[in-house]
């Protein structure tokens, strides 16, 4: 689903990636660590077009990024960040609903269906639908923005510390709820987090990243057993 080639980014005169090599299996969830400024997001922002490779390549379902059409690849990727990026002025249903329009899909009924499934898919009752997101509680607010992402009919989802900003209850709760999720729609899943725990749970494997190289990559099972090193022997002995 995802190739990155030997892939490096600098933004002035810090290397941000450095010559990072790294495959992505349809429907796999790979979680990805590591410290501040270790190069996490840039990759993810990269995968998805909004950012170019000084050198190397990057593809997505087989095509090179820079040969693809940007737009069209941003509509069917669904993108979540920690912030939940939702439109204050909207509602949760449009909210939801705001890629399908823009991608042409117009009929308002059946938007609105479309909206209320994915709402009672992250576990939130039809009713929330025409709340604006100031009415909703933080993880409530998480929730839509998953249902937004998947409003998009992604095959691949791109999460950068969506569960950052929660308490341990709520991110537990939406912890399980993506794993159910991702079995049911067999999605592929990059999920960014700052959590050992979090990455733990959740991947199929581990990127463990340091200053834009990869420490390690593999089963949780097999980085608890044989951490590549001290600093991720360091990272492991937290989880």
């Amino acid at each position: 689903m995802i190739r990155l080639e030997h892939v490096s980014k600098s933004f002035g005169t810090q290397k941000v990636l450095d010559d990072l090599s790294l495959s992505v299996n349809e429907g796999e969830f790979l979680t990805v660590i590591g410290r501040s400024g270790c190069g996490k997001t840039t990759m993810l922002r990269l995968i998805n077009g909004l950012q170019k490779p000084d050198s190397g390549d990057v593809y997505v379902e087989g095509l090179n990024i820079k040969d693809a059409d940007l737009i069209a690849l941003r509509r069917r990727t669904g993108y979540v960040i920690q912030n939940k990026g939702l439109f204050p002025h909207m509602t949760v249903e449009k909210n939801i609903s705001y890629v399908p329009v823009i991608s042409g899909h117009k009929n308002k009924e059946e938007n609105r269906r479309k909206a209320i499934r994915l709402l009672k898919l992250v576990g939130l009752d039809e009713s929330m639908a025409d709340r604006y997101p100031s009415e909703l509680s933080g993880g409530q607010q998480q929730r839509v923005g998953i249902a937004r992402a998947l409003a998009a009919e992604a095959k691949l989802l791109l999460m950068d510390e969506p569960f950052g900003a929660l308490d341990e209850i709520t991110k537990r709760a939406l912890q399980d709820e993506m794993l159910a999720l991702q079995e049911k729609l067999h999605m592929t899943v990059v999920f960014i987090t700052h959590d050992i725990r979090e990455a733990m749970k959740l991947g199929d494997r581990v990127l463990v990243m340091e200053q834009g190289r990869i420490a390690q990559l593999d089963t949780p099972e097999m980085i608890r057993r044989h951490p590549a090193d001290a600093f991720v022997r360091e990272l492991t002995a937290s989880d």
